[in-house]
């Protein structure tokens, strides 16, 4: 449990199977945003079905973690860290974030990131945290960069917002 300010209390704790519905109801409103994401609405069409089998994945893999973020028994955001099965690549991984809209600008981002960082510290197999992020996502790069995260290069525009509109793909990591 974390004190945002005394009248805000965010429970953090590693995602269950339970947790799916939520997890993808949150997934669906950020994506319907079309702000930050390379996913548009009309790609996105995961079911719940699909969600679970997602979520039992990355609970079973070592490497892998889900985090949930929850405010009076609502869960109103996640941290996904997410591997490749390749052996040389093994050591690193990404995240990703979603945050209900409403919860935004409430240091809820930085719990999920502290948090997940914490786990990787203790996970003898993660070396390093790697994220991709609009280069338009100004308030996510700055948390990022207070956290640690470094800038290791730059996919100029690399996502197609519309016909003459185009964001750089920055990339970032920390070492652990």
């Amino acid at each position: 449990m974390f004190d945002i300010n005394e009248d805000i209390i965010v429970k953090i704790r590693t995602g269950q199977l339970e947790d799916a519905k939520s997890v993808l109801e949150i997934q669906k409103n950020v994506v319907s945003e079309e702000k930050y994401l390379i996913t548009v609405t009309e790609e996105f069409n995961k079911t719940p079905d699909q969600q679970r089998e997602w979520i039992q994945k990355i609970l079973e893999n070592e490497r892998e973690t889900l985090i949930i973020a929850e405010m009076n028994g609502e869960i109103v955001g996640w941290i996904v860290f997410f591997v490749q099965n390749r052996k040389r690549l093994s050591h690193v991984g990404s995240l990703g974030m979603m945050i209900s809209e409403d919860y935004r600008g409430m240091g809820i981002g930085k719990l999920l990131v502290k948090e997940l960082l914490d786990w990787a510290k203790t996970n003898r197999l993660i070396e390093k945290v790697s994220l991709g992020v609009f280069s338009t996502n100004q308030r996510a790069i700055s948390m990022y960069k207070r956290m640690g995260f470094v800038e290791e290069g730059r996919k100029v525009n690399e996502i197609k917002i519309n016909e003459n509109e185009y964001v750089d793909d920055i990339q970032m990591y920390k070492l652990i």
